[in-house]
């Protein structure tokens, strides 16, 4: 695995989901939380650490806010890490049988004690994550507010898994979608795919028309 990524388009795990091309990327603009959201903004958040390149984990995990974690499937598979990190919940966001997917189901925590979820998405332009946004926030919050500790994950942390937790942040902790953003970059290297910052951006603007971050 190389340091850098050039390809922005291999986004979480799918080397043929080519999203740049497919939104014909521009030059972004400078990032202004007081202005609608773009896709190309994003980017430049997210870039902005690594001198405009796509950069791929260091790690297998990170703890991105107390308590919450963002990482692989190395990590999600493994059962005795888990434990020893407190975990009590996961959130597979790439649940499946094939190679772009993480094939885990709650019998296989249950000896560890630790409550699962998960989502059948896809890392493409085209998959639909808002209608899980929300559920899986629920759920995250669910397991900090009691006392414990999540591992959100799909493949590689940073594509389906850093949109939803994205999206958690922006609906339980109140960060505008650029604020959250920031925050995530911050503790881990991530790229979500162009769909993904799209439907991101999305619901900022609906939080914004319902006065959500004032």
């Amino acid at each position: 695995m190389t340091e850098f990524e050039l390809a922005k388009a291999m986004g979480d795990d799918d080397p043929e989901d080519d999203c740049s091309m497919a939104t014909g990327r521009t030059k972004p603009r400078l990032d202004t939380d007081d202005q609608p959201c773009t896709i190309e903004e994003l980017f430049q958040i997210i870039t902005a650490p690594s001198g405009g390149l796509t950069m791929l984990p260091n790690d297998a995990y990170n703890e991105i806010f107390p308590n919450i974690y963002l990482g692989e499937e190395s990590i999600a598979l493994d059962r005795i890490g888990l434990r020893n990190l407190g975990i009590t919940h996961i959130l597979n966001c790439a649940l499946g049988k094939d190679d772009y997917h993480v094939n885990s189901n709650h019998v296989m925590y249950r000896p560890v004690s630790i409550k699962f979820m998960g989502i059948e998405a896809d890392d493409m332009c085209t998959f639909n994550l808002i209608p899980w946004f929300k559920k899986a926030a629920d759920f995250i919050e669910e397991a900090v507010s009691g006392g414990g500790k999540v591992m959100v994950h799909c493949v590689q942390g940073v594509s389906r898994s850093a949109a939803i937790l994205i999206a958690y942040l922006m609906l339980k902790q109140k960060m505008t979608v650029q604020q959250a953003v920031r925050s995530v970059r911050a503790k881990r290297e991530i790229c979500p795919n162009d769909g993904f910052l799209q439907q991101l951006c999305n619901l900022n603007e609906k939080l914004i028309k319902k006065g959500h971050f004032s």
